[in-house]
């Protein structure tokens, strides 16, 4: 069947939202509209009310290592279907998505790179990677990060955003938590920092793990952090949560992170935090 061609009006209309495709976006927390250009120069921070959008792994480096390179390590570690999993689609055709839609290998990358002449180790989850939910790769890439950490010596800095652990991978997932969390600890005996950036969202077995036991914890302004999401809480407490509860005001306030700390003066705050601790570190 033929389809019906279109009028003059739907042309014109047709043509514009093209020509507008991609060039411009809307701000999530006020609806003003910006160029893609002048918010990848503010690195995705509304120039309108501050809102922090979240960012792609590849930005992050750029924003806050020297020359915004990143040495790259264990890209070699790939996820498998130990469970053979299928929601509708299987595990394995959900982890080709991701990676297309990424460019990046799994949820998680990690590596050695420098702030201001300090070297770090530093990780960097990407939530746009299968919501930077936790399985086995992320948490072998975490333990390794902090093991090579220890054997070479350098602080950490790792970087959350993540909706928890992956349901693909099941108890293998939840093990991640408790094998992460006793890679940071044998990481402890260094006497070398771990500054962890809370990003949003932080929450299921992610915050339940490293998230929250940086030496230091820093929040970006508007991250929401906490194990389950307010709903759920609230349906299954039957109560009401306070005002503000699990975003970083609330948190700092009562003393479950350090500070809040916008994103363009992160890689600053970071600097000055190693600079005071692991100078000092023996």
């Amino acid at each position: 069947m033929a389809l019906p061609e279109r009028t003059p009006a739907q042309s014109t209309n047709a043509e514009k939202r093209s020509v507008g495709r991609g060039l411009f976006r809307k701000c999530a927390g006020c609806g003003a509209v910006a160029t893609v250009e002048e918010l990848t120069v503010r690195f995705l921070v509304c120039g309108s009310c501050g809102h922090h959008h979240p960012m792609p792994v590849d930005e992050w480096v750029r924003l806050l290592l020297d020359g915004g390179e990143l040495e790259v390590w264990d890209e070699h570690i790939a996820p498998t279907d130990p469970l053979v999993f299928d929601d509708g689609k299987p595990y394995p055709e959900r982890l080709l998505r991701a990676q297309r839609n990424t460019g990046l290998t799994e949820a998680i990358r990690i590596g050695r790179g420098c702030i201001d002449g300090c070297q770090i180790a530093i990780g960097i989850f990407a939530f746009g990677f299968m919501g930077g939910s936790m399985g086995s790769v992320v948490g072998e890439r975490i333990t390794r990060l902090f093991e090579r950490a220890a054997l070479e010596r350098l602080p950490v800095v790792l970087l959350h955003s993540s909706g928890g652990a992956r349901m693909q991978e099941g108890i293998l997932s939840l093990m991640q938590m408790a094998k992460t969390v006793a890679a940071l600890g044998r990481f402890r005996a260094t006497r070398k920092p771990y500054l962890s950036v809370l990003l949003y969202p932080t929450t299921g077995g992610v915050a339940a793990s490293t998230a929250l036991l940086g030496d230091v914890n820093i929040a970006e302004p508007n991250a929401l952090i906490g194990f389950a999401g307010p709903r759920v809480i609230e349906n299954t407490l039957r109560t009401t949560l306070p005002e503000g509860f699990q975003q970083p005001e609330f948190l700092v306030a009562h003393g479950m992170i350090d500070a809040i700390v916008p994103r363009l003066e992160l890689r600053a705050s970071l600097r000055t935090l190693l600079g005071h601790l692991a100078g000092s570190a023996a």
